[in-house]
């Protein structure tokens, strides 16, 4: 197995592609190999000996891959979470992390309607009976005049909060780190955590996964939500305590539920989310555009290149990788 200068583990950019023809035309030799989680621990550290960057997707970059890779320089997320990539042990070794950020803002704003239409309207339901001669005419709601209530108000939920204002709903808000102009500009209420929680009819996620977030949606939070309230989560599924989930849904306590995330991805197909009535599952889908992943492999690249190349990185999430122990 070679080693090359970039390794591109994201598994819809492909050999030959745009994005391998903008490394390779900058002079760069490259490598897809998004199964490395699988290749034996001789194979795996043979293909980081040499890798100056890696264009990361959803499989885990911790300590013992970086570890093997001495000569890595970068790593770029294909998408916008990072909570597979070990970023305290990068930036000890003064590695910058960085994402694609805004790249699939617009496909996971449209994907949050996608579902929040399908349990609103009750799609599956309809489509299920029909197929087996049940003509059930079921009745759903309307968006108009719902409160969406929106838990992390950054690049995502500002474009989520767009479209709601187009269905004439209400919005209210919730962010540590809230853009009060924004929030004027849009007509969008501020309000704490468990207050957004409390008013709303649709709650849809968008935090970043990590310690401070990991099953903030627990069972008792859950019980402040409304008993026909929908939850929506497209950001990472840790931030769902997921068994508190199933069963506040089969115990009535909220509406339902839309995901896309899940704590373990694949989803195993015995998994109550799955054989939950009121549950609906995509399977990480909400970004899988061909114009977001388009532009997402085109800014890792262009990262790649201007780093490389003793540029400056782009979308930096570990701001202290340039402290590096003497």
């Amino acid at each position: 197995m070679s080693t090359a200068d970039v390794l591109i583990t994201t598994a819809f950019l492909q050999p030959g592609d745009e994005v391998d023809q903008m490394l390779r035309d900058a002079g760069y030799t490259t490598r897809h190999e998004p199964n490395i989680a699988e290749l034996s621990p001789e194979a795996r550290a043979e293909l980081l000996g040499g890798v100056r960057a890696i264009i990361a997707g959803t499989k885990p970059l911790g300590a013992e891959e970086l570890a093997l890779a001495p000569r890595l320089e970068l790593i770029v997320r294909t998408g916008v979470g990072y909570d597979s990539v070990d970023v305290e042990t990068a930036g000890a070794r003064g590695i910058p992390v960085c994402v694609t950020a805004g790249a699939n803002r617009q496909a996971v704003a449209e994907h949050v309607f996608a579902l929040m239409l399908a349990v609103a309207r009750r799609v599956p339901e309809n489509i299920a009976n029909l197929a087996v001669g049940s003509w059930q005419q079921l009745t759903g709601r309307e968006l108009r005049g719902a409160t969406l209530g929106i838990l992390g108000l950054g690049s995502i939920g500002k474009a989520v909060t767009g479209i709601a204002k187009g269905f004439g709903m209400h919005v209210v808000a919730y962010d540590p780190y809230f853009d009060g102009e924004f929030a004027a500009a849009h007509d969008v209420r501020r309000a704490e955590l468990d207050e957004v929680l409390r008013q709303s009819d649709f709650v849809t996620l968008h935090l970043f996964l990590d310690e401070s977030t990991r099953n903030l949606i627990d069972a008792e939070r859950l019980r402040l939500m409304k008993s026909d309230a929908v939850l929506v989560n497209t950001a990472r599924g840790g931030i769902v305590d997921e068994e508190a989930l199933v069963e506040a849904v089969r115990s009535g306590v909220i509406g339902g539920a839309a995901l896309d995330v899940f704590a373990d991805e694949p989803l195993p197909a015995d998994s109550a989310l799955l054989h939950t009535p009121g549950i609906l599952a995509t399977t990480h889908v909400a970004g899988a555009t061909r114009e977001a992943r388009g532009e997402s492999g085109r800014m890792a690249a262009r990262n790649v290149i201007a780093v490389l190349g003793g540029d400056e990185p782009q979308f930096v999430v570990n701001g202290d990788f340039r402290k590096v122990p003497a």
